[in-house]
């Protein structure tokens, strides 16, 4: 088969380009950058899959699977879901287990989304990425074609990706091996969590290319597997304490909202880190037949250890938040930069608000100053 994957060079595209590359098929992968490939039939072109000429270049071709692992606003999508449609013999489109509704049983993909029954009107005038996510699910269902696949992962994870809570190993990893501590929602360390590994995803969805029963389908390809995150920090605890000798120091708190603040993903807790997330993954597994998952309790361990092996982050993302949470220090000589050096001082050691102006005069030449937004944040609302 001759199959596009667009954007396949994050921990998912790695894992489903080497699969699809052993399998034989004729890939072709969009990256930013210069890649080779490991196998003669899979290539990569150099380019930005957000650029609608390079894309157009692209979709001159006719291809029998298009794999998308973008991400998009829903004025973006909408200008190019047709140019997908019309390319392929079947789009499928990388949505997101985010966009279900809180459940009090098992997830399946006829479970309601949030989008349809979330009353907040502040929330849905945001397209905030479960939103955007199920509003370009509806443009595939109402392009009056069937050749597409929604494809909703979970959490995932990998060598390179371990989460806790709402945080990347950027945040609470880069902390733990500088023996800084983390501010730890307890209520959301006492929910229940889905984390599936990312290269059984990947394997997932090459089950469902070319499989008839995808077609104009949505499944969620995750672990029936729940586990509480204070038992994920649990694993971590244990492996890094035997790898490196040191202890990840965390500090719980129980209201979130100081946290959401500061790292401006509100949306991201409220509504899904606030939630137990439990799935039923009868669907897949009815459409693909035998499909194994790692449980978390093996998978996690192994890909920190893996991670530890040879630990390298990409940036420091959050740094000076968290010292300011947990009222910890971090010396100027470890921040590259004197761009992040001074950034860090602002976030660090200037009230919320004098940091808000100073990024809006920033931003000044490109947005506008929104005196309004200034004016909410100051008094905190």
């Amino acid at each position: 088969m001759k199959i596009l994957v667009l954007g396949g060079t994050g921990a998912m595209g790695v894992d489903l380009v080497k699969i699809l590359g052993e399998r034989g098929e004729d890939v072709m992968v969009t990256s930013r950058l210069e890649r080779k490939s490991e196998f003669n039939n899979v290539k990569y072109v150099k380019g930005d899959a957000h650029d609608t000429m390079f894309l157009q270049s692209l979709l001159v071709e006719k291809y029998n699977a298009i794999v998308d692992f973008m991400v998009y606003s829903t004025e973006e999508f909408k200008s190019r879901c047709d140019m997908f449609l019309n390319a392929t013999n079947q789009y499928i489109f990388l949505s997101s287990s985010r966009v279900y509704a809180n459940s009090k049983t098992p997830i399946t993909e006829d479970s309601p989304r949030l989008l349809d029954t979330t009353i907040e009107s502040e929330y849905l005038k945001t397209d905030e990425y479960a939103l955007t996510k199920a509003r370009q699910e509806n443009l595939l269902r109402e392009s009056g074609k069937t050749n597409w696949t929604i494809i909703r992962p979970y959490i995932t994870y990998s060598n390179q990706r371990l989460q806790l809570g709402v945080y990347e190993k950027e945040i609470w990893l880069y902390r733990a091996m500088h023996d800084k501590s983390t501010v730890f929602p307890s209520v959301i360390a006492e929910k229940n969590t889905t984390m599936t590994l990312g290269a059984d995803v990947a394997m997932g969805i090459s089950k469902l290319i070319g499989n008839k029963k995808a077609m104009g389908q949505a499944f969620h390809i995750t672990t029936d597997k729940e586990i509480k995150w204070d038992d994920v920090l649990a694993i971590y605890k244990s492996v890094f304490g035997d790898v490196t000798g040191k202890e990840i120091r965390i500090k719980y708190v129980d209201d979130p909202k100081p946290i959401y603040e500061a790292m401006g993903n509100k949306y991201q807790v409220i509504y899904d880190r606030l939630f137990d997330r439990r799935f039923d993954n009868t669907k897949f597994l009815q459409a693909v037949g035998k499909c194994e998952f790692e449980t978390p309790e093996i998978g996690l361990e192994r890909c920190l250890r893996d991670f530890l092996e040879n630990p390298k982050f990409r940036g420091t993302p959050g740094l000076a938040m968290m010292d300011k949470l947990t009222g910890e220090r971090t010396k100027l000589a470890e921040i590259l930069g004197l761009k992040q050096k001074c950034k860090y001082l602002a976030v660090r050691y200037l009230p919320r608000p004098f940091v808000l102006y100073i990024k809006c005069i920033i931003q000044k030449s490109k947005t506008g100053f929104d005196s309004g937004a200034f004016a909410r944040y100051w008094h905190g609302k």
